[in-house]
């Protein structure tokens, strides 16, 4: 999966716009601090200072923000309101990873939030399809089939911590 991103990403980096590159580089470089923080957990923190883990995602972050902002200014909609959903999935596995209590807690509220932006996300995949927008529905389907394999992990990483606790 990940080498997939990698080669979409490098595509936009050649044939894309500024914003597509921007967008899926950032992107790749949060999924892949992601998936070192909750995979590797210690072992990975302990490897790296954490200012450093912290700056360059907050640099992703602020780049997933950017060109969030470009395509609405270039009026390109389908890929504002995609970025939009997808900054509030991370919003959300970032609280499902910090906070595993409040989540199990709140598990219906979690899942219908999750299910709700998932299905928002997997409409835009239809809507580029329909439009025969080939590689922006295989590329939106790729990122959503990447983050459910991840909210997957999230959610049994974060049913074990609160067993523990």
């Amino acid at each position: 999966m990940f080498t997939l991103l990698v080669c979409n990403a490098a595509f936009f980096l050649f044939f894309g716009t500024t914003n597509e590159t921007l967008d899926a580089t950032a992107w790749l470089v949060l999924l892949a601090l992601f998936e070192l923080e909750t995979g590797f957990g210690e072992r990975f923190r302990g490897r790296f200072p954490s200012v450093a883990i912290r700056a360059t995602r907050l640099a992703a972050a602020g780049a997933v923000c950017a060109a969030a902002i470009g395509y609405a200014v270039q009026n390109e909609w389908l890929d504002a309101v995609n970025a939009g959903l997808w900054i509030a999935v991370v919003v959300l596995l970032e609280f499902e990873v910090r906070s595993p209590g409040a989540v199990a807690r709140h598990r219906t509220w979690f899942t219908a939030t999750a299910a709700t932006l998932y299905g928002g996300l997997g409409a835009l995949v239809l809507v580029w399809a329909w439009r025969r927008e080939w590689f922006d529905a295989y590329d939106a389907a790729l990122w959503l089939t990447a983050f459910a394999m991840i909210e997957l992990d999230v959610l049994r990483l974060s049913r074990g911590k609160v067993a523990v606790d």
